[in-house]
């Protein structure tokens, strides 16, 4: 299993955004990028996102139904989990919005409409800062255990054995439990999107993960949503 290379997802990005077409946009451009992304337009959902996703970096809109960004904002910096996430606040212009998003908290503050180019840049300036140390390169989920320097993946404390393109895909899934990637997304992600790989492909590859990570009397975690793709269920 040596020289996988690495999907690069190691950094968390949580996009609270209530504009469904711009946070289809950022999301897209963040995962293009390496970013393991989850996404919600709603301020409560996203206190409770951020229990088990822990983002390093959150991209908040100030425009949001019930909550507003600038409570939620006063609220991730008291929770333990993402007090020390780096937060970007995106609204309208104005002296006023941009004082009253770092009193609450904002790391920083971009005006609308802004630029992708700008947006990685201002990231990767909190990611830096707020990344200090590297952070260890591991990943569990249930009785799976991924350990992305040494490439090494256990489950129930056996080493399971798994070809470069296995570890690929189980490292994208890992990264966001409970998540549906459809056939077409995987490809994009896991094969060069000018590689003539088929999307059966992708099913073939699922199979071969889903017997070398599951044994006689374990429950099959590599789960085919009908119709839209696979998900990892660890419960």
């Amino acid at each position: 299993m040596n020289g996988i290379p690495p999907l690069h997802l190691s950094a968390r990005a949580l996009l609270v955004e209530a504009r469904a077409a711009s946070a289809d946009t950022l999301r897209w451009n963040l995962e293009r990028n390496g970013f393991a992304v989850e996404r919600t337009s709603n301020g409560e959902e996203a206190l409770n996102r951020c229990a088990q996703f822990r983002p390093h970096v959150i991209l908040l809109s100030w425009r949001l139904a019930a909550l507003s960004g600038i409570e939620l904002c006063r609220q991730l910096r008291a929770l333990p989990q993402t007090k020390e996430a780096g937060v970007i606040m995106t609204g309208r212009a104005g002296d006023q919005q941009v004082v009253r998003a770092l009193e609450a908290g904002a790391d920083d503050y971009l005006v609308r409409p802004f630029g992708i180019a700008e947006l990685l840049a201002r990231v990767r300036a909190i990611l830096r800062r707020t990344r200090a140390e590297p952070e260890r390169v591991r990943l569990e989920s249930g009785d799976l255990t991924m350990d992305l320097t040494a490439v090494r993946v256990t489950r129930n404390g056996r080493d399971v054995h798994l070809g470069p393109t296995e570890f690929r895909l189980l490292e994208l899934l890992m990264h966001s439990p409970s998540r549906v990637f459809s056939r077409e997304e995987i490809l994009n992600r896991i094969w060069d999107t000018d590689c003539a790989v088929r999307l059966r492909t992708v099913d073939v590859h699922m199979r071969r993960l889903r017997e070398a990570i599951t044994r006689e009397g374990e429950p099959d975690v590599v789960r085919t949503v009908r119709g839209a793709g696979y998900r990892l269920e660890l419960e």
